[in-house]
């Protein structure tokens, strides 16, 4: 089993906190897709077995219109096979939801959506420049609802100006729409951002970890009232509703990146397409693939195999530590976490190995502690 990938570099505006691949003309979007479609035939015989998981990312994937989706959607169904119960994901933004546009989506394969909401609160949208307002992402999450059953939303926590009573009403919203699966990302400044130039030039405050930790305290105990599992670091959800391509991901499972700028893993490399929409379009369009790779060495895959499975609710197995790796890796690995498991940051149970509430919001710093740099 494998996952599809599908990067669709287009936006109608830059958020400022963004620094993902995308361009915000639409000029070239039909030559772009063609060559993502011809992308998919050249690489089609790259992974073996059955798509279980597809996953139109970007950039703004809801700017797509229904003979888009049919396009591409002929070609994966005619170049893999996919998995009668594949996990068919979209990432929309509230904007683009409207009744007709959902009717569409609902007509095609895509059983789960994404809708990037952000927040319920007008003075956050403008500061981080979505093209949303409060009051289109809480219609786009009641329109969904009668289109899609599993639906899923993306929240941002240390927002600056946003203070804990704001961060409560906010979870409040959400939980109370009872949408099943939500992911929440700690604001951060990521390098070529205008966030980034804001904050140099002081036009806006610095993003502080430990606001952000106040809220993802706050996050743990409202979610937990509201019954949702805390399954992996940033994603919660209830009862049936793990993403199968979050999951897929923290467990190792390989993956086709298609698309520009998009990154793909076979279990042996990572490879990534070029980041420039028209050098992208020309390589595919000569029939190359505009791929860069790196072997994983035997380190690279220990590393990642603690980074992604301290992410999980589920946590690392020792056993398959020990299987994978060897003794001196496993030997390590247990000297290294020796400090978290004292301090309570880490337990072991039975077979694994797993981060503890109170250890959550340092769950990358631990993994980091646990890497072996050669």
């Amino acid at each position: 089993m494998f996952g599809i990938y599908i990067h669709i570099p287009f936006c109608k505006q830059a958020c400022h906190y963004c620094n993902y691949h995308f361009s915000t003309s639409l000029k070239h979007k039909s030559r772009l897709l063609q060559a993502i479609g011809k992308e998919l035939i050249l690489r089609k015989d790259e992974l073996k077995g059955q798509a279980k998981t597809i996953y139109f990312g970007g950039g703004t994937p809801s700017l797509l219109d229904g003979n888009d989706l049919d396009y591409l959607f002929q070609i994966i169904h005619e170049h893999y096979q996919v998995a009668d119960d594949a996990e068919i994901t979209m990432e929309t933004n509230p904007d683009d939801l409207s009744k007709e546009k959902l009717r569409v989506l609902s007509n095609t394969p895509i059983n789960r959506l994404s809708i990037g909401v952000q927040s319920f609160y007008d003075e956050d949208l403008i500061w981080m420049n979505r093209a949303h307002n409060a009051k289109e992402a809480l219609e786009s999450l009641h329109l969904a609802k009668e289109y899609f059953a599993n639906i899923t939303i993306d929240l941002i926590y240390g927002i600056p100006q946003m203070d804990n009573t704001r961060w409560e009403e906010t979870l409040d919203i959400a939980f109370q729409l009872q949408i099943p699966h939500i992911s929440f990302y700690a604001l951060t400044v990521e390098p070529d951002t205008a966030l980034e130039r804001f904050i140099e030039k002081k036009k806006s405050p610095p993003v502080v970890d430990d606001h952000a930790y106040a809220h993802y305290r706050i996050l743990q105990r409202k979610a937990k009232e509201a019954n949702y599992q805390n399954y992996e670091f940033s994603n919660f959800s209830k009862t049936g509703y793990y993403s199968q391509n979050n999951m897929a991901y923290w467990s190792g499972r390989p993956y086709l990146g298609i698309g520009p700028s998009a990154h793909g893993y076979d279990g042996e490399r990572r490879c990534w397409n070029m980041a420039n929409n028209i050098l992208y379009a020309k390589k595919i369009e000569a029939g190359k693939l505009a791929l860069e790779c790196e072997e994983l060495t035997h380190t690279d895959k220990y590393n990642e195999y603690v980074m992604t499975r301290f992410r999980t609710l589920k946590g690392m197995s020792l056993s398959g530590l020990r299987k994978q790796f060897g003794e001196k890796l496993y030997a390590y690995a247990l000297n290294q976490a020796k400090v978290h498991l004292e301090a309570g940051r880490l337990s072991v149970s039975g077979d694994y190995m797993r981060v503890t509430e109170l250890g959550r919001f340092q769950t990358d710093g631990m993994a980091g502690d646990l890497f072996f740099i050669e």
